[in-house]
């Protein structure tokens, strides 16, 4: 009698490929090459696309039961939030200008990214490159979700939260945030990943999620605080399919290291400019602080981005062209940007400040070097006419970066006391540049950003205002007409944080007496 046949079971990486590129199948009605053409017009060259590996493995199944589980206990720290009044137990009123900010310039991010890893998760030729991308996507979508209800609550007792996808589309500084995502998705799907699963996941996100996050324990918002953790435990999958990426580009040809180089180069100092905003919350916006910018910088950036270029070194691939420039800038763009802010909040839907005396002298000890040699004089300058009855507020329309679309704001590298300016000429337009590094970028493709929305070129141009404004008329108020067509609440959503709504009621809230000018400026 023949001994009966065990079946073998399955192992992990086995049944992850059964359950997975196993259920692809080459098309026969049309060539592969046009069901999928997205894939090869960059010119990134795959050979084989079982080489494409999922570290964590993760099916279906695995994945919704666990997010499933930590949807339970993201809602329940919500819920019991919400019900024990938890905006009261934040630790300045001040600090829910930083959760404006971010449901304005980061949540609409989560959206975007959704989108562009359907996309993407549609388009690729192998399987297993498909699979990862969709649920990408969904994540993505979860955490749009996610931080959307958590900052809701917020919505409901402060002011400069209830427009936050309008102003997304509208408002000036939103254009920086809003034009990284819109160039990477209308670039292909190589370069898609490379923008935001690599430059921006794997090099970059650790300096908005965890500094961050860390800031909102340590000023009482545990609502942010868990949705942030939550996320970023999705991020660790996020990261390995950025570094898989471009492991995977480069390992399949010879030809693709320069294109993926050049990537990297565009991407690392795109998605540094976006963390303008980021480094600007940490240092200035959260009454109490955790770690500077300069300390995330090194950790995050030197240390870890640095090991991660040594790694890919062996495959021809060095640091991104503007890296030391970055590493120079992390003394100065928080200032450079929370000085920028302070002049334009009238047209911003947040409040800024003059930061107290304690904290200015914490800024003294985290920038020995930069601090009260360039920032604090001009700081004091402002605290001394803002007592006088003199804030500032700076009417006029700077001149934007037409890459990055932020204000020319940053000085020359070794030089903190000059702006940095570029310029270059294509068919008989100049265009401006903060940088060398965005200049760079325009002139590789000058074709896609002439078409940049520039906030202030669309105000001048008369774009910006509601419907049936008369910019003839007596009395025009330019400013009042642009912050219509915001739908910004003037007075509420804007200007100075002292003698605010925001300030008033959660003063009240709390029965404390609100200092007087001089003591709040102090």
């Amino acid at each position: 009698m023949d001994a009966p046949v065990t079946k073998k079971k399955l192992g992990l990486k086995e049944r992850y490929i059964a359950m997975t590129r196993d259920l692809a199948w080459d098309t026969t009605y049309q060539p592969m090459d046009k069901v999928f053409p997205f894939d090869k017009y960059e010119g990134i060259k795959i050979h084989d696309w079982d080489k494409w590996e999922d570290p964590f493995r993760l099916t279906m199944d695995a994945y919704w039961k666990y997010q499933g589980e930590k949807e339970k206990k993201l809602y329940a720290v919500i819920e019991a939030f919400a019900q024990n009044n938890g905006q009261l137990s934040i630790s300045d009123a001040r600090y829910v200008n930083a959760l404006k900010l971010f449901i304005q310039g980061v949540v609409p991010l989560e959206y975007y990214a959704h989108r562009g890893f359907a996309h993407v998760g549609r388009h690729f030729t192998g399987a297993g490159a498909r699979v990862a991308s969709q649920m990408q996507a969904v994540d993505e979508l979860r955490h749009f979700q996610t931080e959307t209800h958590a900052l809701s609550h917020y919505n409901k007792y402060f002011n400069g939260m209830h427009k936050s996808n309008h102003w997304f589309d509208r408002v000036w500084y939103l254009s920086v945030p809003k034009s990284f995502f819109e160039d990477a998705l209308s670039g292909g799907p190589f370069e898609f990943l490379t923008a935001v699963s690599f430059s921006f996941e794997y090099v970059l996100t650790n300096l908005l999620f965890v500094p961050f996050m860390s800031g909102a324990a340590h000023n009482g918002d545990m609502s942010t605080v868990t949705f942030g953790f939550s996320a970023q435990s999705d991020e660790s999958r996020h990261m390995t399919l950025g570094i898989e990426c471009i492991k995977f580009m480069l390992e399949q040809d010879p030809d693709n290291v320069p294109i993926v180089q050049r990537w990297i180069d565009k991407w690392f100092w795109r998605g540094y400019r976006v963390l303008t905003l980021v480094a600007m919350m940490q240092d200035y916006m959260l009454p109490k602080r955790v770690m500077s910018w300069k300390e995330a910088w090194e950790m995050y950036a030197e240390q870890n981005g640095g090991a991660l270029f040594r790694d890919l070194a062996r495959y021809g691939i060095r640091e991104p062209k503007g890296w030391k420039q970055a590493c120079e800038g992390k003394d100065h763009i928080s200032h450079q940007a929370w000085n920028t802010f302070y002049n334009y909040c009238a047209a911003a839907p947040f409040h800024t400040w003059i930061p107290k005396e304690d904290e200015m002298q914490w800024l003294s000890e985290k920038y020995p070097d930069t601090f009260d040699k360039y920032y604090r004089p001009r700081l004091e300058h402002l605290r001394e006419q803002q007592e006088q009855g003199n804030r500032f507020y700076n009417k006029t329309l700077p001149m934007l970066c037409t890459t990055c679309q932020i204000p020319m704001v940053f000085t020359e590298p070794g030089d903190p006391t000059k702006i940095c300016y570029r310029e270059t000429d294509y068919q008989g337009d100049k265009y401006h540049f903060c940088s060398d590094g965005c200049k760079e970028v325009f002139e590789h493709e000058p074709e896609k950003y002439i078409q940049s929305w520039l906030p202030v070129h669309q105000i001048y141009q008369g774009n910006c205002f509601p419907e049936g404004t008369d910019p003839t008329a007596e009395g025009f108020d330019p400013l009042m007409a642009v912050l219509q067509w915001y739908q910004l609440n003037v007075g509420q959503d804007n200007f100075d944080f002292e003698g605010s709504e925001d300030q008033k009621n959660f003063a009240a809230w709390r029965g404390e007496e609100l200092p007087s000018a001089d003591q709040g400026a102090k």
